[in-house]
């Protein structure tokens, strides 16, 4: 398989089949302290999942951020484009939503390992995952309402089944920030690690996988995810409302805010 067409993505191939997968920091539209999903790399999150299926060389994979946190949310740009450009917003609106679905029906394992902020569809990538480790100190965020849409990207179908609707409802709707510790204790994250063992930790569970059966590993994924399959509508439903929300006044307000670094001011 060549990966060479992804830009914003370090891949490497590691001992018994594992698939090492950094978002760069330092990518197209990148800021140099963390990953963030521009026009390109939006794209290319949702699409190497599908050459990841068809490598089989890959019997593992681990997804991991760089610089200062695993993820920083989507582009502010590529968030304001969506909100004045209709062919542009349904053309993320179907990366979203190819996002989501590609990594649950990818027949691989994968592991992701969380340090430092962990926001926007590099979350989605990370909590979708088979086995999520976070640092203990790592800082989760959906940061949808705050920036006045709906929270639809990977919420609805996850978050619930994770850590309950009592929870997911607070986290969600008041996008109230989450430590790694906090995110293992109410079930959102497989397990926590200090930072500095956070890689170590990654890869002995990803080789762990590798190294055993991968049709009972790769079937037990499958079914397993028959749970996230049958909220589908429901992770549908969410992902129009959003990208709904991306053609109204909160948007607007909500990265205008977040541009000038201060609380957003909706209206009633």
């Amino acid at each position: 398989m060549d990966y060479s067409r992804y830009k914003t993505l370090n891949i490497l191939h590691r001992d018994h089949g594992v698939l090492d997968i950094e978002m760069r920091c330092d990518g197209p539209g990148g800021n140099g302290k963390l990953p963030t999903a521009g026009h390109e790399g939006h794209w290319e999150l949702s699409e190497i999942w599908r050459d990841v299926s068809k490598d089989n060389a890959v019997r593992a994979v681990v997804l991991r951020g760089s610089g200062k946190g695993f993820s920083g949310g989507g582009d502010l740009d590529l968030v304001q484009d969506m909100a004045n450009n209709f062919e542009v917003r349904t053309r993320v609106w179907a990366e979203a939503r190819d996002l989501v679905y590609n990594i649950i029906n990818c027949d691989k394992p994968i592991v992701s390992a969380m340090h430092g902020p962990a926001v926007g569809a590099g979350l989605v990538a990370g909590l979708l995952a088979d086995i999520s480790i976070a640092a203990t100190d790592a800082k989760i965020v959906d940061g949808h309402t705050r920036l006045g849409v709906a929270a639809g990207d990977h919420a609805a179908i996850v978050w619930p089944l994770l850590c309950s609707m009592a929870k997911a409802k607070y986290y969600l709707l008041l996008c109230e920030p989450i430590s790694g510790q906090e995110a293992e204790r109410i079930g959102l994250v497989s397990l926590t690690v200090p930072a500095e063992e956070l890689l170590d930790k990654a890869y002995e569970v990803a080789n762990r996988l590798a190294l055993g059966s991968t049709t009972a590993i790769r079937f037990t994924k499958y079914a397993l995810n028959n749970w996230l399959r049958q909220a589908g509508p429901t992770f549908d439903t969410s992902l129009a409302l959003e990208f709904m929300g991306f053609g109204g006044p909160d948007v607007q307000e909500g990265v205008a805010s977040l541009r000038e670094k201060r609380s957003p001011n909706f209206k009633p």
